[in-house]
């Protein structure tokens, strides 16, 4: 194997691949990058088993060949290194890297050794929308859920095609989000909906790596899903279970709405969140007559503060409780220059979206005090 490359461009494919890879004592390996050349094509390979990730380098290839190396090692090399033009050469299981000035010969280990990466059988059905349109679906929703070991269906978004949408959605049991994507953004080759959960992980490093102008395709079988642009490739296993029946507790009807200025919004909840780094509780407390929202923290320890901003009310003064991270987080997920919350019965969930944008939603359960 023996082929010259950028330096620039070996780096941005060892960014893309190496979370990839994995520290496993029973299968070194995980830890090494494949490096194929074949069909004048330099691809960059790194796997934990449940996902992987390939990354495709432009550069001249001399002789065609494979080679797996630690990504860690080859990517401070690449890191340190000044010299835009690099070569590399195998000889065994050995790669050097060589420059004008650096030479360093890195011990590899066999390419044959290296997990086989699984294949879609089916290549004509597809998904291809723009990677803007699907890494912000990714992000709103992202934000509700968290890692669960117990319940894998919150261990994962649910990915929920139909020929009139996309919707996206994901939950930690005390918070939902959810975004629609319009059949006007994407293009389907496949006329069936379905429905799969894909590990948040997966979501995660696709969130990280996608490019916000590529055009991505995305395939899937019954066990993996397959994301595909013009210079990477991830495909990942699916999860099982089935994701909770969230249709009914959208709320409809509120006892109260407020419409708040989403900066200022924002901006009171980090500074009342200096009185409830303990608790992390925030209430929120509404004087109609006033036109006004207090919001209020307290620390036994510390003492209180109150933040008053104005707001748009409709309903009766209420008061109630929230976790001041999941209540932020839902903010910084909404669109536009307003947010809107509409609350319920007191231990009902309220419902947190932008009034000028129907496409996304979130769901967040209030503290009840026993």
């Amino acid at each position: 194997m023996k082929f010259v490359a950028i330096r620039q461009n070996i780096k941005d494919a060892l960014s893309v691949i190496h979370h990839a890879a994995a520290d496993n004592i029973n299968l070194p390996i995980l830890k090494n990058v494949l490096i194929e050349l074949e069909n004048n094509v330099i691809a960059f390979t790194a796997t934990n088993l449940e996902i992987a990730i390939k990354s495709f380098v432009s550069g001249k290839i001399i002789e065609n060949g494979r080679i797996t190396v630690p990504v860690s090692l080859l990517s401070n090399i690449i890191t340190n290194l000044q010299t835009d033009r690099l070569n590399f050469e195998s000889k065994e299981n050995n790669l050097e890297v060589k420059t004008e000035n650096y030479n360093a010969v890195i011990q590899g280990m066999p390419a044959d050794d290296f997990p086989i990466t699984p294949k879609i059988k089916d290549l004509d059905s597809y998904i291809e929308i723009k990677a803007i349109f699907l890494k912000e679906a990714i992000q709103q929703t992202t934000v509700a859920s968290q890692f669960s070991d117990l319940r894998p269906e919150l261990n994962s978004i649910l990915f929920d095609f139909s020929l009139e949408s996309i919707k996206i959605a994901a939950t930690d049991g005390f918070r939902l989000a959810e975004k629609t994507i319009p059949a006007n953004v994407f293009t389907a080759k496949k006329s069936e909906p379905f429905r799969v959960l894909i590990p948040l992980r997966t979501t995660q490093e696709l969130s990280r790596i996608l490019m916000n102008d590529e055009d991505i395709r995305i395939y899937h079988d019954e066990n993996q899903i397959l994301f595909k642009t013009e210079k990477m490739e991830l495909i990942s296993r699916l999860n099982e279970g089935s994701f909770p029946d969230y249709s009914g507790l959208i709320p409809e009807k509120f006892v109260l709405e407020l419409t708040i200025s989403q900066e200022e919004f924002e901006n009171a909840l980090k500074l009342t969140n200096v009185f409830s780094q303990k608790n992390n509780e925030v209430s929120i407390i509404v004087h109609p007559n006033k036109k006004a929202v207090e919001i209020t923290s307290a620390d036994q320890s510390y003492g209180e503060n109150k933040y008053v901003l104005p707001a748009k009310i409709k309903g009766e003064q209420s008061e109630r409780m929230f976790n001041i991270k999941y209540l932020t987080d839902a903010l910084k997920s909404v669109s536009g220059d307003e947010v809107f919350l509409g609350i319920q019965e007191e231990a009902n969930p309220a419902l947190i979206k932008s009034p000028s944008d129907s496409s996304y939603f979130y769901i967040l359960k209030p503290i009840v005090k026993a």
